[in-house]
């Protein structure tokens, strides 16, 4: 048994406002991606046609798709009754509360906007950007960790933890088997894939297919949010039902990226060979 170091959830103050280490990992993965996309965008063959403005552009979009949708969709998903009651909770982003299905949707929506205003293809921005999505949710499950926030179910391995406001039971350090999950593997997962070139809708179908496997797993280990518990069957949980959608979604790009880039492939031999 392990007992949850105290880390101060606040960085440092600048005056008096508070800098929360949870809203630096964002920042620091923002950086991090920026610097990794525009490695990419400099070796053209990874490129997909964007240029450096281009991407500090869509970057834009997709902080204000995170904040939006990640907020309103934790909300909605996660704290309906409370959103009732008080409408004006929406916008208390400091009492916490950010949902990643919410905040997927929102970047698909921001970045589906940039995309018709710029007259661009959403799934090339999706397919070019999925590679760095796992370092932003491997810095908000550290971030989580520093919090002592949404620790795991009562466990007897050895590594469990006991969380200070989790109870005097040791829990499975969920937040760190999503870092470890979500962040890292998927992170190498998906930049390694992509270092070749993949058929259109490949690399997102990849992303949503890997992450709504992990996302569910991980749910067995995690604690069911207390305003819901289980939401069926005695054990599915709201995150799983949320990842069963991205799981299915993303085989379903996956077979059809391959199908059609093959009949693509056939079409093109068979008029070769007129």
């Amino acid at each position: 048994m392990i007992h949850y170091p105290t880390i101060n959830p606040v960085a440092f103050h600048i005056g008096p406002l508070s800098v929360f280490w949870y809203g630096l990992m964002y920042l620091f993965s923002f950086v991090i991606g920026w610097g990794l996309l525009a490695l990419r965008i400099k070796r053209s063959s990874f490129a997909r046609g964007f240029t450096l403005e281009q991407l500090s552009d869509m970057l834009f979009y997709i902080a204000l798709g995170v904040i939006v949708g990640g907020r309103l969709g934790y909300m909605l998903f996660y704290s309906w009754a409370q959103l009732v009651a008080d409408p004006i909770s929406l916008f208390k982003v400091w009492q916490g509360g950010m949902s990643f299905h919410g905040g997927l949707l929102g970047v698909i929506i921001a970045l589906g906007f940039y995309a018709y205003k710029n007259n661009q293809s959403l799934v090339d921005m999706t397919d070019f950007i999925a590679p760095v999505v796992p370092i932003g949710l491997s810095a908000g499950r550290i971030g989580n960790f520093i919090n002592g926030e949404l620790w795991g179910r009562v466990t007897d391995v050895p590594w469990g933890m006991v969380f200070p406001n989790g109870g005097n039971l040791p829990r499975h350090p969920s937040q760190l088997y999503e870092f470890l999950l979500e962040g890292l593997v998927l992170f190498v997962i998906l930049w390694f894939y992509s270092q070749k070139p993949r058929p259109r809708w490949a690399v997102s179908g990849l992303f949503l297919l890997c992450y709504g496997f992990f996302r569910f797993c991980v749910e067995f280990f995690r604690q069911p949010d207390t305003q819901i518990g289980f939401v069926a069957f005695g054990w599915l949980t709201k995150g799983q039902l949320l990842s069963l959608p991205m799981f299915v979604l993303g085989a379903g790009m996956l077979i059809w990226a391959y199908t059609h880039s093959t009949a693509r492939y056939q079409e093109k031999k068979t008029c070769s060979n007129i």
